[in-house]
């Protein structure tokens, strides 16, 4: 959420800001929301200081046995009584109203983010790992004949619908192995902490994060009030929700694998064939508290977490920096890490890393106490997939194919499956 008191100070570049990421200039209707509500509050303060000078007269009055003056000082109690509480009441209405509408404004994008308008406009930064030239054609992951028995679309579409599979046998082991080989990197070499944490989540959680009020139709919700998590960003960041932390417990750097569920409300006929775009699916996911001055090289030092990963599996990927159109919600910077898919011969995004600055804080009332020890200020919030657990699957198993339809796995993952260094064309570990 944004700072109102930076838009009162400059409302002329919140706009040139907004209009960056193609919304219209709306400083002028905030501002009008905010000074109503200020002269509400003030006129109630007003009121208020009336209110408690009359009931001070009241006693004097009756020890003097005035009563017509008492009873005019009475009337004049009661009558501003009523006053303030309406005033009281259209401050807060007023107070929602621009509350809502600050809520619904996504973040402004730092200065070095590149114009554009959508991913045809991302900048790329670096690339590692040479694509590997096969004496074969290479194809997709679903339609290698070693994992074919181990990724069953239409069970599963028995089961739940569309946009959803059943991991079985070997391919489900090499899922599971390839999140425990990323949480054991981000934990012994990454030093991030891991936790463990639910996915089911208050609707405050969600609107700390920035998925609600404009998002709500990503995910899902329950009868009872819970949302689904569609990352453990809600979960992680929610930490410090509420909270007011010390100056020496920053940075704080978490790590969660969990189940993540999306709609993918939008994406009709995208990505339908195979795993790449799923309702249900697993990711490791990084989130860092920061105090703000750190927050930039923060976010530099999980980009490389999440780069490193691929280069361990020896998976090619290049990363780009989003374009203003391209970037999400709550970000004020984001790096996209985009893994080499030889099935698709092209690059496909397995991770995004965002820098938030105060934004997510905002919402979440999210504080941390000076050094100095002077006012609480708001803390930096970032967060980035180290990775998506299923596109990886489909990076090792598309990079690693070979003309028979088996798979050769990465050496990092050998000891996660017992030393087994194959899927074989028949779907089995050896």
């Amino acid at each position: 959420m944004h700072d109102i008191r930076a838009i009162r100070e400059n409302p002329a570049a919140f706009d040139a800001a907004l209009a960056r990421r193609g919304a219209a200039p709306l400083s002028s209707d905030i501002l009008a929301l905010d000074e109503s509500r200020r002269a509400k509050i003030l006129a109630a303060e007003t009121a208020q200081a009336d209110q408690n000078k009359a009931a001070k007269l009241v006693g004097a009055a009756k020890a003097k046995g005035d009563e017509a003056e008492f009873e005019r000082l009475r009337a004049l109690v009661a009558e501003k009584k009523s006053e303030i509480a309406a005033m009281q009441t259209e401050a807060k209405e007023l107070d929602q109203k621009l509350n809502d509408l600050l809520m619904t404004l996504p973040n402004t994008p730092l200065d070095d983010v590149p114009q554009g308008a959508d991913e045809n406009d991302n900048v790329e930064i670096r690339r590692w790992g040479t694509p590997r030239e096969f004496d074969f054609q290479p194809i997709e992951h679903f339609e290698l004949s070693g994992v074919k028995p181990g990724m069953d679309f239409e069970t599963a579409a028995k089961l739940s619908g569309s946009r959803f599979v059943v991991l079985s046998g070997a391919v489900s082991r090499i899922h599971r192995a390839l999140a425990q080989f990323m949480l054991n990197t981000h934990v012994d070499e990454n030093g991030l902490t891991e936790a463990w944490t639910p996915v089911l989540v208050r609707e405050e959680m969600m609107l700390g994060t920035g998925q609600l009020p404009k998002f709500g139709e990503d995910s899902y919700q329950t009868r009872e009030g819970w949302w689904l998590v569609p990352t453990a960003e809600v979960t992680l960041t929610n930490i410090v929700n509420g909270e007011t932390v010390d100056h020496d417990s920053l940075p704080r750097r978490y790590v969660a694998h969990t189940q993540c569920f999306r709609s993918e409300a939008g994406s009709a006929g995208r990505d339908t064939a195979g795993m790449l775009r799923q309702h249900q699916f697993e990711k490791v996911e990084m989130v860092s508290i920061t105090h703000p001055d750190a927050s930039l090289a923060e976010h530099d030092r999980m980009t490389k977490c999440a780069e490193g990963i691929l280069e361990k599996l020896g998976l090619p990927y290049r990363t780009v920096v989003l374009c203003t159109g391209d970037m999400g919600f709550g970000a004020t910077k984001t790096h996209d890490i985009e893994v080499w898919l030889p099935g698709q011969n092209t690059y496909r995004e397995i991770s995004s890393v965002s820098v938030c600055g105060d934004f997510q804080a905002r919402r979440m009332n999210a504080r941390f106490k000076p050094a100095d020890g002077g006012k609480p200020q708001f803390v930096h919030t970032l967060n980035g997939s180290g990775l998506a657990v299923g596109r990886t699957l489909i990076a090792v198993l598309e990079n690693g194919q070979q003309a028979d339809g088996s798979v050769s796995l990465p050496d990092v993952l050998h000891p996660y499956l017992g030393g087994k260094t194959r899927l074989t064309a028949e779907g089995r570990l050896v």
